[in-house]
């Protein structure tokens, strides 16, 4: 899983930096570091909402620092925990 979070100006202004910071914490926490590859983008092209982040090659989406252990929780872990059990 790639997750690509945005750190152009809008986003930066946004909370670009605690989103990256909440997520690599979450991320190494679970020990996801070989499943999830965390990446910084310069613009989206989604500046409008909250920051903007990609998962792999899903439509770009906002993110509120605060709802990001949500997404995580939703959209991360439960993903590679699936992925765990397969293989």
């Amino acid at each position: 899983m790639i997750i690509q979070v945005c750190i152009g100006s809008a986003c930066h202004l946004k909370g670009s930096y605690k989103v990256i910071q909440t997520l690599k914490g979450l991320i190494e926490a679970e020990r996801l570091e070989d499943r999830v590859i965390l990446k910084s983008s310069f613009c989206l092209g989604a500046c409008s909402g909250a920051v903007s982040i990609q998962v792999d090659d899903n439509p770009v989406e906002p993110l509120h620092p605060e709802e990001v252990v949500r997404f995580f929780e939703d959209r991360v872990k439960g993903v590679t925990q699936c992925e765990i059990h397969r293989v």
